[in-house]
This record gives C-alpha cells, structure tokens and sequence, in this order.
C-alpha cells in the first residue's frame, strides 16, 4: 500500500445509535378534548367525571392544562390566566354563581378525579399556585370563587392538597399591598368555619405556617392588632379576634417571663428589676394578677431544688423569697393579689410532692417579709376555694394560723 493512501475499514457498517423520538406537545388538542367532554354531557359534573376517567387522554402529561379547563373554562396563555384559542366550556368555577352550593359539585368532581388519578394532585397544586399569585387578574368577583372553592376544598379534605401551596403564594407584596389577598383570606375563613370548628382552622393555619403570621394577610397600613380585631369582627369572625388576641397575650407573657428569668438570674438589684417590670407590664398592658403568677413561677424556676434533701429545699425556696421579697410587695397590692400569690404557692406545692411540706414554712416567710397580710392568710385558711391538695395543705398550716390567732387575742 502506497504511503500516500488512507487507510479503510472495509466490510464495516456503521450503526446509528436509536433515538427516543417525544411527541410533539398539544395541550390545545388535549383542552379541546376535555372541553367537549364537558360540553357532551351538558355540564353534569358525574357525567364529566366518568367520561374522563374512561379517556385516553394524556392527563400525566396535560395535568396543568386539565385544571386550568376546570378552573376558567379552557386552556389559558403560558403564565397567565389569559384564555388561549380554542372552544371554551361554560361550566367552569369562574363561570358559576359564587356561594358553595354552586361550587361544591365542582370541589368533588375534582375529588372524584384525584381518587382515580392520584398523580394530578400536583398539577392542581401548581395551577392553584399560578392562579392564586395572579389574584389581581380575576374580577372580585372570581376572586371569591376561588375562595370558597379553596375553602370547600380543605373542608372535604380534598386528596393531599397541602395548606402552603395555598397560603404561601399570597404572600406576594403586590398582591398584600393592593389589598387583594385580605378579602381572599377573610372569605376563605367564613366559608371555612360554616362546617368546621375554629381549632380545625388553626390546624390548617399550623400546617401552612401560618399560625403566628396572620398578620402578613394585612397590608402593612392596617398591620395592627387593632386593624386585625376590627377586620374579623365586622366579618362576623368574632371567635378568630379572641384566638388571635390570646395569642398576643401569651406572647406578651412569654416575653415578660424571658426577661424577668435573665434578670433574676443575673442577680440585679432589685430596685432596677422593679422598675424594668413596672415599665414592661405599663408597655403590654398586663393584668396584675397575671404579674404576680409570672413572678413567683420565674423565683421558683430559678430555685437549685434538690431530689432528695428536704431542708436543702427548704433552705432555698425560703432564700429566695427573702431576697426577692421586695419584688413580690410591690406587685402584691392588695388582698386580691396576695390570695393569688397563696394560689400559686398550693399549685405549686400540689403539683411536686417533694414540696408539699415546705408549704406552711414558704407562708410564714411571705407573712414575715410583709408579702402577705394576716387577713389574707386566713381567709384562705378559712373559705379558700381552690381544692386541690387544699386538705393537706390546710392541715400543715394549723399550727401557724393557731399562733396568728393567739397573737391577735394577746393583742
């Protein structure tokens, strides 16, 4: 062979390598496929539900395109709510009257529809999510339609529609801004609550991460809890302004209790943590009596108590009131708040039995320190109407209240 030749591989043929071909996309065939199912059966959603679940269509790959007949009526532009070409059916849910009888036939075709085809479930939840982060390009109107349909849909537990995939996408600053979202999200709570209780709703709120964040629904010039309790009270939601106000309540006392527990123990003068207090309970506008129960619980929680030695116990329960005493009196202003204060000691004492016997030896010290007056202390002895563990307690306190009352008499 000549040097100046190319070499060959003779007898040799070459093989291309196979290729999986995809069909080319048409989800305007599939909506005009499903739309005329619709239209066959005039709208009758049982109908509706039979005949798709008996097609041939392509659902796995046209889920999206599915809800989005279902929703508006047909197919609808990429990234819009816009209607695309293509016929239209009438019975959409935009399309109906917007109350729950007229809605809730569509909630359980969409059921009917997810128990035989499972996987659409997702398809839903994006639709949803596209639709519900368009809201400000529906008519008010739609827009409560899409409410109370959401609503029903939690309300029948409609297959693993998840709470975020709703609540989350209204989050948009534009949309909270606008004042969109509030009508949404308070429609959505009335129809909600027709067949289901107010814990039910918290529990849905828990779930989509939104419990403590019911604010976030508001826009920012009505972000207040006042703006919130006059909202949901002309809307008839009065129970949601009494969860929503407890809720800040306990906040409230949460944060009092945090800050008193690090000043406790720190061990700051006193005189600054009476005044730290004083302003913090001004600032949140807390009850007195729910002062004096976080006050005695935070001394107590900050006890080094021990599990066996019971004068160790006594020892340190006793040092701490001693030195916390003056705290305790300037919160213990009347007969009322000390009684409190004898209520807390007894709960405490009746729920840890290693301290029910220093019950007797932690009121005479309160008595001693000019916590508790001598009136106060035996018109619990004498007409206390808290039961529990009050018949022990009452016993162990026999011999001081004999030695008030002889004191008196001396007097």
């Amino acid at each position: 062979m000549s040097s100046k030749e190319k070499p060959t591989l003779g007898g040799t043929r070459i093989k291309t390598r196979k290729r999986n071909i995809a069909a080319p996309l048409d989800p305007a065939a599939f909506a005009d496929a499903v739309v005329q199912i619709y239209l066959d059966n005039a709208g009758d959603l049982e109908l509706v539900a039979k005949n798709v679940e008996s097609s041939e269509l392509n659902f796995s790959r046209y889920g999206d395109t599915f809800f989005e007949v279902v929703f508006t009526g047909g197919r609808t532009q990429p990234g819009t709510i816009k209607p695309d070409e293509g016929e239209r059916q009438p019975y959409s849910i935009v399309e109906c009257e917007a109350n729950r009888e007229a809605i809730l036939p569509s909630v359980i075709y969409v059921q009917k529809i997810l128990r035989r085809k499972p996987f659409l479930i997702k398809n839903l939840e994006n639709v949803m999510r596209r639709f519900l982060q368009s809201l400000e390009l529906f008519e008010e109107n739609e827009r409560k339609k899409l409410a109370i349909f959401t609503a029903l849909a939690f309300s029948q537990k409609l297959s693993g529609l998840p709470p975020e995939a709703v609540f989350q996408p209204l989050l948009k600053d534009n949309l909270v801004g606008k004042g969109l979202v509030l009508p949404f999200i308070t429609d959505f709570f009335k129809e909600y609550l027709v067949d289901n209780s107010l814990e039910d709703l918290i529990a849905i709120l828990k779930r989509g991460k939104m419990e403590d964040n019911l604010m976030d629904f508001f826009p920012s010039a009505k972000r207040s809890a006042e703006g919130f309790s006059e909202h949901f009270t002309k809307a008839g939601l009065v129970p949601l302004v009494e969860y929503n106000e407890k809720k800040i309540f306990e906040a409230k006392l949460k944060d009092m209790k945090s800050a008193l527990t690090t000043l406790i123990a720190e061990e700051s003068d006193i005189s600054e943590v009476i005044e730290i207090v004083k302003q913090r309970v001004k600032d949140a506008n807390l009850p007195d009596i729910e002062v004096v129960r976080i006050l005695w619980d935070v001394l107590m929680d900050a006890v080094q108590w021990s599990g066996k030695n019971q004068q160790q116990n006594a020892n340190s329960a006793l040092r701490q009131v001693k030195t916390w005493a003056k705290l305790l009196n300037s919160f213990c202003t009347s007969g009322k708040l000390e009684l409190e204060l004898i209520y807390k000691v007894q709960m405490q004492c009746y729920e840890d039995a290693k301290l029910m016997k220093l019950f007797p030896e932690i009121v005479r010290s309160l008595y001693d320190q000019d916590v508790l007056a001598e009136d106060t202390i035996l018109h619990w002895f004498r007409k206390g109407t808290n039961p529990k563990g009050r018949q022990t307690l009452v016993k162990s306190l026999e011999p001081f209240i004999k030695w008030l009352e002889e004191a008196e008499e001396e007097e």
